[in-house]
């Protein structure tokens, strides 16, 4: 059977719909099945090349089997895990995973190296800009391999329970 150039075209079109759908498939499947945690996040200025407005953060993490030296930010490589309702960066040899920046004052602690990029709408405030007493937070899937994957922000109030925010 001969295509034409018509047919070719549509075939082409119908692959590429099928790849960015199976794509959107497996990151449902993921926020269905994979943990879900929250997470305090830093606010990070985002320098990327693309258009769109987005909040760029640094994840904080629970660190285990991880040392730092007293004197400054060191990295090392995890693997991620949820773990009592926490996303824990837990020691791995080599370099899989993802780098962790160990916090120089703290044993128990540190932030992902990647930033997480979380897409806002256009004329929606920025949530990144909280108010004293206040922190954000991500609530993200936590998937086998590669970075969390952010699902919506919150804020979360002198200690109190985390707020989901409204960003549309």
């Amino acid at each position: 059977m001969k295509l034409n150039s018509l047919q070719k075209g549509i075939l082409i079109a119908l692959i590429h719909v099928a790849l960015v759908c199976s794509l959107g498939a497996k990151l449902l499947m993921d926020r269905a099945s994979r943990p879900r945690v929250w997470v305090k996040t830093v606010p990070y200025d985002p320098d990327l090349p693309i258009r769109g407005r987005y909040v760029n953060m640094r994840l904080e993490v629970e660190t285990r089997g991880m040392q730092s030296s007293k004197n400054e930010w060191q990295v090392e490589w995890a693997h991620l895990i949820a773990d009592g309702g926490k996303l824990v960066a837990v020691k791995n040899e080599g370099y899989e995973g993802a780098p962790v920046l160990l916090d120089k004052n703290s044993t128990t602690h540190g932030r992902l190296q990647e930033p997480v990029d979380y897409f806002i709408p256009e004329h929606a405030q920025d949530p990144s800009r909280v108010q004293k007493g206040e922190e954000l937070w991500v609530e993200v899937t936590v998937p086998k391999k590669g970075p969390p994957r952010p699902i919506r922000l919150g804020i979360k109030r002198d200690n109190g329970d985390i707020k989901p925010l409204d960003v549309r």
